[in-house]
């Protein structure tokens, strides 16, 4: 058996594959037509995204090792052609492909753990029920990106780079999208999504806390506050909208079931729809992780589309806290205290001119038909009134709703799944503040 005289050497030459990225015979064969070719047409680069599009879980820990053709690219560059400029194009080509590789990189790492998460905060009725009709909601694949988010001293063209913290740079910035993708979806719809938003903020919360294992990303909080624009503002962007939903749409366009405990859309609406901003388009993964996942939790989300009931009073006590609910509430005292003193006092005092001065009860005898004939000639100046039903009726639903809103927040905030001392707040305080509205045509 012969052994190399200089077996470092020999190993150096075994190993050496630079051959695979230098393409100067082939840019003479375009005689002129390019200068240099795309890194579509790398060779370290076509390995690279191989593993990138392909998800293989067994070489997704793999995918650094293309990348070294670069280093022995580099390396004969320097000391076999001994020419700097072609140091220098290796060089240009690295920095591009190490950009777009931490670009996609950090990507699928973001939607496999959104994904992870929205799988695992689906419902488990819901899936045993898709699972019997035929339809399978797979969870995603595992994959080892813990191995790469461990590479904190990558070595590339005599540098060394901290993978894990460009990564961090990124899905930090996809976190802060994705929350922000949350509240503008519900800026977009209606006072009902409110359920949605919560949903969807559990999803990036399990998001956070997965991703935290392997990186050091700003606290969920911090991120919320941010995305809310309530870091230094009192309120944020989901309390504001929540008021905005109240004013211009629930107040005046529900009405109140008792016996569901429901508040439900008029068939006739009685102001023209409010005009909310459409959200922009974004992959599936800044929502609940995947098309299926999207699709499934839009299915569970269309039970609460139609009314707004005790799910959502709830959800809007943990989303808004004391602080929003405090804000909501003082703002919804001002639209009440409008309405008598202004509205709904106009109206009572043409009506008090129109009733009768003397409307005695009549006889029993007459019987309920004959007392009801009575009471209803006796104010049939009133009941012919044409504005009674279109606006005194209307601002009479709008105080309604109000208090009925600060009654179901209080239910919902004493209720054992929302214990909060918000509940010294709301209904009590509207009672105490309502008589101070009064006004002596009122108490009449």
């Amino acid at each position: 058996m012969l052994f190399p005289s200089h077996p470092a050497e020999a190993l150096q030459h075994c190993c050496d594959l630079s051959q695979l990225w230098f393409r100067e015979f082939f840019l003479e064969l375009t005689m002129g037509r390019r200068i240099q070719f795309p890194i579509e047409m790398s060779m370290p680069w076509i390995l690279t995204d191989h593993i990138l599009e392909t998800k293989e879980p067994s070489m997704m820990e793999y995918v650094l090792y293309p990348l070294d053709l670069y280093n022995d690219s580099g390396y004969y560059a320097l000391t076999k052609f001994k020419k700097q400029f072609l140091y220098d194009e290796i060089e240009a080509e690295v920095n591009l492909c190490f950009d777009q590789f931490v670009y996609k990189l950090a990507d699928q790492i973001f939607a496999y753990y959104k994904a992870m998460s929205g799988s695992v905060l689906l419902d488990k009725r819901f899936r045993a029920e898709c699972k019997n009709y035929g339809v399978i909601i797979p969870y995603p694949p595992s994959n080892r990106y813990e191995t790469l988010l461990k590479q904190r001293h990558v070595q590339l063209l005599g540098r060394s780079i901290d993978l894990n913290r460009l990564i961090t740079q990124r899905i930090s910035a996809a976190m802060y999208k994705s929350l922000d993708q949350a509240i503008s979806r519900f800026e977009s719809e209606d006072l009902t999504s409110i359920v949605e938003l919560e949903w969807l903020m559990d999803i990036n919360r399990l998001t956070h806390r997965l991703l935290s294992k392997h990186m050091t990303l700003d606290s969920f909080d911090a991120m919320f506050r941010e995305a809310n624009h309530n870091v230094s503002a009192p309120y944020g962007r989901i309390t504001l909208h929540v008021f905005w939903e109240l004013n211009f749409d629930f107040l005046p366009n529900y009405c109140y079931n008792g016996s569901t405990n429901r508040f439900v859309r008029t068939a006739i609406p009685f102001t023209q729809e409010p005009q909310r901003d459409k959200p922009a388009n974004v992959q599936p993964y800044y929502l609940y992780g995947s098309k299926p996942l999207n699709i499934a939790y839009s299915h569970i989300y269309s039970s609460y589309r139609n009314f707004v009931g005790p799910p959502h009073f709830k959800t809007i006590c943990r989303l808004l806290g004391y602080q929003g609910i405090a804000v909501v509430m003082e703002e919804l005292l001002k639209i009440v205290k409008s309405l008598l003193q202004g509205t709904i006092l106009q109206y009572v005092k043409t009506l008090i001119e129109v009733m009768p001065k003397i409307c005695r009860l009549p006889r029993h005898e007459y019987g309920s038909p004959g007392i009801l004939e009575f009471f209803h000639h006796q104010l049939k100046d009133i009941i012919e009134y044409a504005e009674l039903k279109t606006d005194v009726f209307q601002s009479l639903r709008e105080v309604g709703n109000a208090i009925l809103f600060c009654l179901l927040i209080e239910q919902a905030l004493v209720s054992p799944s929302s214990s909060s001392p918000l509940s010294l707040l709301s209904f009590p305080l509207l009672c105490s503040v309502l008589p101070s509205f009064s006004h002596p045509f009122l108490l009449h």
